[in-house]
């Protein structure tokens, strides 16, 4: 017996084997307390991390023309529905279509606002649900990732990142905004989570290992207190009552709901085609990420099996967005990974069973935090004024693990290559294109590099 074996406890599995929970069909279901244990460090991230959740509201009530209310209300019920994931099985932290939501305004801007606008987007997450339904429902998802080459998963981990990390620092970016608040939270940020000077800090002090338990909590709250000293973020001012935003369910059915307002008519249906494509490309990388940063975890921790399947991750991203899209679309639309947190989670998660019991226990609680957390006024109210800062150093990180990911799973030269060009044509011109360029790369240096294998 080996002696991590004689030593690990844990109620919910046996060493080296999958964590409990109820099987229904495809899915495995886990609750919190009972197929898992409830993590500490993770619920205090989700504290201050629901601020990028609520980063949402900026981009909802601009586009859509609704009210803060609203938008909040809409929060909340997508909040719920990021639960589904570790509910059902999927070990991961869910989030948005990130990179898409630039795409998807500005196809919107071409429909007037009010009911024309919410047609248009109603369409496309419904299209989009349904790509990822019949993906996950034939198995066409989990295919789809053996086929596709390395160097193109590659490709699309870097352009991520590299768009993650542009959008942010170009002329419109949020960093021309909040210079100070971003540059020193990205600071922070990147030293806790990867530093191998904090990493050895850690081992030297409790106190200090307590506060890297808590992964990018310590940047967000350098964000809460540094903004409104340098004069880039306002004083929050905090609303006590009432405790808990009940979402507004009338003003959103009569408002959004295609059982409301009308379905999209056929030429509406027809513009949304390619762009529920476009999207479900970008989100596409999310599952290379995702199998990537569990595949890496589950290699550390032999204690736990970790049962990643793409085929349950689309079908519960293609369950979230068909509800949105029929009670309140959302322009981030609903997708199966966010990044940064899961990046964090797996990180911590690696350190242990003692860090850490399983990686539901971290994901879980994160997204079942959240949830709440979102929905309570004096924090939803508190964070309100950093929720652009919030957002930005999510993207950072994601673009860090992106392309630190890529260039790990390159094996050579040919494909570091492909890699590199690919990211830059995906982030500059787009995932349609970026795809396009890397699986010609791939085609015309295959052989040249399986000659060289041979040789």
């Amino acid at each position: 017996m080996a002696s991590g074996e004689a030593t690990f406890k844990s109620r919910y599995r046996e060493y080296g084997g999958e964590q409990a929970y109820w099987p229904l069909g495809p899915f495995k279901v886990r609750l919190p307390g009972i197929h898992y244990a409830w993590s500490i460090p993770e619920m205090g991230q989700a504290i201050f991390m629901c601020a990028t959740c609520l980063g949402a509201i900026p981009v909802l009530t601009e586009v859509l023309g609704v009210t803060y209310e609203v938008a909040l209300s809409m929060v909340i019920i997508n909040g719920f529905l990021y639960c589904l994931h570790v509910l059902l099985g999927d070990p991961v932290v869910p989030g948005w279509v990130t990179p898409s939501i630039p795409l998807t305004t500005a196809f919107l801007m071409n429909y007037e606002m009010g009911p024309a606008r919410n047609q248009a987007l109603i369409g496309t997450q419904f299209l989009l649900a349904i790509i990822f339904l019949v993906f996950g429902i034939t198995g066409l998802g989990a295919k789809v990732i053996r086929m596709v080459p390395n160097s193109v998963k590659c490709g699309i981990l870097m352009g991520g990142g590299i768009s993650a990390v542009y959008t942010e620092f170009a002329a419109t970016g949020r960093f021309n905004k909040y210079p100070i608040s971003i540059a020193v939270g990205a600071i922070i940020a990147f030293f806790c989570l990867f530093s191998p000077i904090w990493a050895n800090m850690r081992k030297k002090s409790k106190i200090i290992d307590t506060i890297g338990k808590f992964g990018m909590l310590p940047a967000i709250i350098v964000g809460v207190i540094l903004g409104p000293i340098v004069g880039e973020i306002a004083i929050p001012d905090i609303t006590w009552w009432p405790l808990i935003k009940i979402p507004e369910f009338g003003n959103i059915w009569t408002q959004l709901s295609p059982f409301s307002i009308g379905f999209p008519d056929a030429a509406t249906w027809a513009a949304c085609v390619p762009m529920a494509i476009v999207i479900y490309i970008i989100a596409f990388g999310d599952f290379v990420t995702s199998e990537a940063l569990i595949t890496e975890a589950d290699e550390v921790r032999k204690d736990e099996k970790i049962d990643f399947n793409a085929n349950r991750s689309n079908l519960v991203s293609g369950i979230r967005n068909l509800i949105m899209s029929l009670t309140c679309p959302y322009t981030q639309m609903c997708g199966p990974l966010w990044a940064a947190v899961t990046a964090a989670v797996s990180q911590r998660y690696k350190e242990g069973p003692d860090a850490m019991e399983s990686i539901y226990s971290g994901a879980g609680t994160f997204r079942w935090s959240t949830f709440v957390c979102v929905a309570l006024m004096p924090i939803s109210s508190l964070l309100q004024p950093v929720l652009p800062v919030a957002l930005s150093l999510t993207l950072l990180v994601q673009g860090w693990i992106c392309t630190q990911l890529a260039m790990n799973m390159c094996e050579d030269d040919i494909e570091r290559g492909i890699c590199g060009v690919m990211g830059c044509v995906l982030a500059a011109r787009g995932a349609a294109w970026g795809l396009a360029v890397g699986l010609i790369l791939f085609f015309i240096c295959y052989h040249k590099k399986e000659a060289a294998k041979n040789a």
